[in-house]
């Protein structure tokens, strides 16, 4: 018999999860094919339907196979020329998600809150219970965010706020003038994260004034990505400004080699083509306004779309034709879009704003299942 004895493992052994942990629901993204494994055309993950920049494709096939610079320095230095920002002030993530959950580990804990606003993006929930924080869901103003219910909520517990601006997935959009009003009802140990993923969508005049607040406060923090306008979503870059204290807190604990070379360089490239940047942007504002009016004629049939400054559309089915059974259709008819009944929004549809022909697809198939409903 071996000296080494071995025992039966005994029931209840197995290493537990912490129970914040446990009860995180994973994130869940945007399909890209249909019941039956078909692929569709995918408007559920709000992908730039150009494209990316040839520019950022070139400077993919010529980046390095190596460990990239840990410190992003070429491309924080372009960021901060970009947008009048000391690039020691710019720190990279392994997309804005990244930087969102680090946030709140590094200023919640046990016995803290998160607050974010109901409808807010599924990953404020995660980042909250991730790190052992208690998340904190605010009423909505007709599916946009309201400053006063946050501020309601607001304790000596509140550590962090998340408000997504342009916010996903309802599209909404708080003016500058709110998002002052909010910071400046704060308490000064409370940071507030103002997430701009779809912040280049937003025409310059109409800016909410987060990188300002960020640049001459404590605790504001903007987060960004070159997923959405950009089109690097594939390559997972995203990247914060705020006070020296939090971009520095950040640091401390973001992966060392976070942003990899080839994402380093196309992102560079991508930031240093502004005319495809704008094109994106143009587009995603006449084709945005052209659908919503086609859908705006739908109104008697029960379909609302809500306004929306981002790249894609929340439509709201009060009437006879459902949100699942027109998701059920569309995919039918050769589109997956994203149905959201796992955010509390069975009865709507987010539709990523695609190109001219795929929209009018949609629009018509709509329409022909709202006549068919009633």
């Amino acid at each position: 018999m071996s000296e080494i004895e071995t025992s039966a493992p005994t029931l209840g052994q197995a290493p537990q999860p912490k129970p914040w942990i446990e009860a995180i629901h994973a994130y869940v993204p945007g399909k890209s094919k249909g019941k039956d494994g078909k692929p569709l055309i995918k408007l559920s993950a709000n992908e730039n339907p150009l494209g990316t920049s040839h520019a950022a494709l070139a400077a993919k096939a010529q980046a390095p196979a190596l460990y990239p610079d840990p410190d992003s320095t070429a491309l924080r230095t372009a960021i901060g020329a970009a947008h009048g920002i000391d690039a020691a002030r710019v720190v990279m993530g392994t997309g804005s998600d990244e930087l969102l959950n680090l946030i709140a580990q590094g200023y919640a804990g046990l016995g803290d809150e998160v607050i974010y606003v109901r409808y807010g993006f599924a990953v404020y929930d995660i980042a909250a219970r991730r790190c052992g924080a208690t998340p904190v869901v605010a009423p909505d103003a007709d599916y946009g965010t309201d400053v006063d219910a946050l501020l309601a909520l607001v304790t000596d517990k509140t550590r962090v706020i998340f408000v997504a601006n342009p916010n996903n997935p309802t599209g909404s959009y708080l003016p500058g003038g709110e998002i002052a009003r909010l910071h400046a009802a704060l308490p000064a140990d409370v940071v507030l994260v103002i997430d701009q993923a779809y912040g280049e969508y937003v025409a310059p005049e109409d800016s909410d004034g987060a990188l300002a607040l960020a640049g001459t406060h404590d605790n504001v923090l903007v987060t960004r990505t070159f997923s959405k306008i950009f089109g690097l979503a594939g390559e997972r870059i995203g990247w914060a400004t705020g006070a020296p204290g939090l971009i520095a807190t950040l640091n401390r604990i973001r992966g060392p080699f976070n942003v990899p070379a080839t994402g380093q360089a196309m992102a560079l490239a991508a930031l240093g083509d502004g005319a495809f940047v704008e094109a994106s942007r143009i587009h995603n504002r006449d084709e945005r306004a052209r659908f919503v009016h086609k859908l705006e004629a739908l109104g008697n049939h029960g379909l609302r779309p809500l306004p929306s400054q981002a790249n894609f559309v929340l439509v709201l089915f009060e009437g006879a034709l459902t949100a699942e059974a027109a998701f059920d259709g569309l995919a039918d008819r050769g589109y997956i879009v994203r149905w959201l009944p796992g955010q509390g929004l069975p009865q709507a549809l987010r539709i990523t704003i695609g190109k001219s022909e795929d929209m009018d697809a949609i629009a018509d198939g709509l329409r022909e299942m709202a006549e068919s409903a009633k």
